[in-house]
């Protein structure tokens, strides 16, 4: 196929030789499977801020780092220049996401390079070498939806061991490969640590991976494995391979009724999010 813009550039420089076709198109980038020498690759192309339906939150951004004080400036004004600012921290945002994520085990894919607002990075593949397909789009059997949970909980306490939070993990930015989930679609990843809002997303992401599957095993939707993990994080005990129960029981005390209410706020948004993503496939 003709070569989009934003990849023409890194076959003149060498970095990718052709474009084979696209994959996908989401609400942050447009991916394409490229050829770079006898390797098949995947290019994400990072959509220009004006173009994403997927907003760059201050939830998501709270205390990212930046090289220099004059960044930083220029972000919190809102100038041209902290807008650029701003766009190439949320795209690399993925890239250190990934790298991070490699070292520390997680089923992620692998990258290669980030040149000009693409990612070139490993194609995840099925059983038969194709492109491998989003949890959305598998039915599973009772069993298999067992084991896929179970994976992707230990993926959680992986992430969360390295100090990440997914921020957005559903079955929608999961690919289900050869042998087993892939997490993919990192840039509104945030630090478990630094970011004020982790607990509520990793609980939301948790959260998650317990409705779709509950889908396909009922017994999971009964199960509150996000409570549990955020508290043995929160007391330091938390390790790669924590042995969850699934249950937790909340410490008696007084009702923080604002805690709360952004809570509800919160779940309505996200309620509202997937509809549209689920119209938007369908």
């Amino acid at each position: 196929m003709k070569p989009p813009k934003r990849l023409q550039s890194l076959i003149e420089e060498g970095l990718i030789d052709s474009v084979v076709r696209q994959l996908m198109s989401g609400k942050e980038a447009q991916v394409f499977v490229v050829r770079c020498g006898d390797d098949t690759r995947c290019a994400k192309v990072y959509k220009d801020a004006s173009q994403r339906s997927f907003r760059q939150a201050v939830d998501y951004t709270e205390n990212r780092k930046v090289k220099n004080t004059r960044q930083a400036r220029a972000m919190a004004k809102g100038t041209r220049f902290g807008r650029e600012a701003t766009e190439a921290a949320w795209q690399s945002a993925e890239v250190d996401a990934l790298y991070r994520l490699a070292a520390a085990g997680v089923r992620a894919p692998k990258p290669h390079n980030f040149c000009d607002g693409v990612l070139l990075m490993e194609l995840v593949t099925d059983a038969n070498g194709d492109a491998a397909p989003r949890l959305n789009d598998v039915t599973f059997t009772p069993e298999h939806a067992r084991t896929h949970h179970a994976a992707l909980l230990t993926e959680v306490l992986r992430m969360l061991c390295a100090g990440v939070v997914h921020g957005d993990l559903s079955e929608f930015n999961i690919l289900l490969a050869a042998d087993g989930p892939v997490i993919i679609d990192l840039p509104q990843a945030v630090d478990a640590a630094g970011n004020n809002h982790a607990r509520r997303m990793l609980l939301r992401d948790v959260e998650n991976l317990r409705d779709f599957f509950g889908r396909f095993a009922p017994e999971l939707l009964t199960t509150d494995f996000g409570p549990e993990i955020w508290s043995l994080y929160e007391r330091g005990v938390l390790q790669a391979d924590t042995v969850l129960s699934g249950r937790f029981d909340a410490p008696r005390g007084p009702v923080d009724l604002g805690g709360v209410m952004r809570e509800i706020d919160d779940a309505r948004a996200e309620d509202a999010a997937r509809r549209l993503r689920l119209a938007a496939v369908g």
